[in-house]
């Protein structure tokens, strides 16, 4: 990792964390992954402890991102509008039919009262 632009350098352990916790993931839980003490993952996202190749990789792979986007080589965030919709249709995922069909309608209201308040989002 030594060729990696200083600047970027100091992004990785803000994308570690951002990754982390929008996969849902505790620290200690990313430390028994990587087959870790759970220290070892804070101080990866405190950058005071460099990643490894292999643990970057590893990273990238249990957080479903790139590696490129764990170095700042990719844009800004996960998802070109939001990080939060990738993870948010990885949830989505995992639901019943039913329940799936349940929550478009709760989003639709949603959608319709803040449009109705005059609201963007």
């Amino acid at each position: 990792m030594s060729d990696v632009d200083p600047a970027k350098r100091a992004q990785i352990p803000e994308r570690l964390k951002e990754a982390r916790k929008l996969a849902g993931l505790s620290q200690g839980h990313v430390a028994k992954m990587l087959g870790l003490h759970r220290p070892s993952v804070s101080e990866m996202e405190a950058g005071n402890r460099r990643v490894s190749a292999n643990e970057l990789a590893r990273l990238a792979e249990i957080y479903d991102v790139s590696v490129a986007w764990l170095l700042g080589e990719a844009p800004e965030s996960l998802d070109a509008q939001d990080p939060r919709l990738e993870l948010a249709a990885r949830e989505l995922s995992k639901l019943k039919p039913d329940d799936l069909e349940r929550l478009l309608k709760l989003l639709a209201a949603m959608r319709s009262d803040s449009t109705a308040n005059g609201s963007d989002r």
